[in-house]
């Protein structure tokens, strides 16, 4: 049999890169440890579960899976068209907003340029920049956020995108709306500013109390070098259907959709979309449930003398000193959380916030984990 060496064939840019590392599926956790009935708080999913609405479209839906989608998202876009005040030509839909970040890479970067994202950001930003052969340039983060001076200084012609997270995944910080439409208002027009909004909604509930975060959407006319991206995998519920969407110029958007694969939304995800985003009052539900079981954790941190960082999002992360040995223990008290030493934070570990039984398993596992 020949011998073949396959990662001498891949391109450069996809041999440096390692797959990305999802939270351990509950599935996973009972078929490595035998553990039944666990909690998982790993990926920031939504506890309530979906909206009521977009599970009756889906069931709805069921007979009709022979046929293809609506591959252009008429009625879905017309929504988003609607909720946003744009025109749904400023609209590009995706298999997730993750889809929509790697369509940006593919369509404005080469090998030639750079990509500028900050240290402790989102694992999707260097996977792309690297799939693409283009040179990442990672910013040191500011109190475990991006710095946004620092980002400004690394711009250089070769410069073709900057990703940020507002709020950012997995530190939970956050950017006030003065201090990105400065730094905006200084980006040359040959760099594309993607602006991660993917925990949107939480970081603008009222309750939760974060002065001057921005909603992006709001500068497109302004800034056409803008790009915003969404979700509706957090808050609305739909992580399992993947969908999200950007929000751009009109010509940026074109260009999104020559690069797109065809039928990238599946038709339960687009009705289940459009029907959760008229569906205040479970969005109020998620947002009331998130901003408790905040102070659970809090309250639980506390108690236990250990830091969590600030965050805008629905994950907190925590100071536990030993991040991967005691996210280890939490499995086999069938806890899963997120360890991320992968983000450069090897002593804290992300844990979602979940509906008030899940939080005080959790911080009754930590506990005992910690006692050792």
């Amino acid at each position: 049999m020949n011998s073949y060496d396959f990662l001498s064939l891949a391109a450069p840019g996809v041999q440096r890169l390692q797959p990305y590392q999802p939270g351990k599926p509950l599935e996973a956790l009972e078929r490595e440890y035998g553990i039944r009935e666990a909690v998982k708080l790993a990926s920031n999913e939504n506890p309530l579960g979906p909206s009521p609405r977009a599970k009756a479209v889906v069931a709805a839906q069921l007979d009709e899976l022979a046929r293809y989608p609506d591959g252009n998202g008429f009625v879905l876009k017309q929504a988003l068209a609607a909720r946003h005040g744009v025109d749904g030509e400023r609209i590009t839909l995706g298999n997730g907003s993750n889809d929509v970040l790697e369509l940006l890479a593919r369509a404005f970067v080469t090998p030639e340029n750079e990509v500028v994202f900050s240290e402790h950001a989102f694992a999707v930003y260097p996977i792309v920049t690297c799939a693409v052969g283009a040179r990442a340039v990672v910013t040191p983060a500011r109190d475990h956020g991006h710095d946004l001076a620092a980002m400004a200084a690394a711009i250089s012609e070769r410069t073709r995108l900057i990703f940020i997270a507002n709020p950012n995944n997995p530190t939970g910080t956050w950017l006030t709306a003065e201090a990105l439409e400065r730094f905006l208002e200084n980006v040359p027009a040959h760099v594309l500013v993607v602006l991660d909004e993917a925990y949107f909604e939480y970081a603008r509930d009222p309750a939760m109390g974060i002065e001057g975060y921005p909603d992006g959407s709001q500068w497109l006319d302004r800034f056409p070098n803008l790009v915003v991206t969404r979700t509706f995998s957090k808050a609305h519920g739909l992580a399992g259907l993947r969908v999200g969407y950007a929000l751009s110029h009109p010509e940026v958007a074109d260009l999104l959709n020559r690069v797109r694969q065809p039928f990238n939304v599946n038709s339960l995800a687009l009705a289940a979309a459009t029907a959760a985003l008229d569906d205040a009052e479970h969005l109020q539900k998620t947002l009331a449930l998130n901003v408790a079981g905040l102070a659970q954790l809090r309250a639980g941190f506390e108690r236990l003398e250990l830091e969590s960082l600030p965050t805008a999002g629905n994950f907190v992360c925590v100071k536990v000193g030993r991040g991967s040995e005691v996210y280890e223990a939490l499995l086999r008290e069938g806890v899963i959380v997120r360890p991320v030493d992968n983000y450069g934070l090897p002593e804290y570990l992300r844990v979602t916030v979940g509906t008030a039984e899940e939080n005080a398993r959790f911080l009754a596992a930590l506990e005992k984990v910690l006692s050792r």
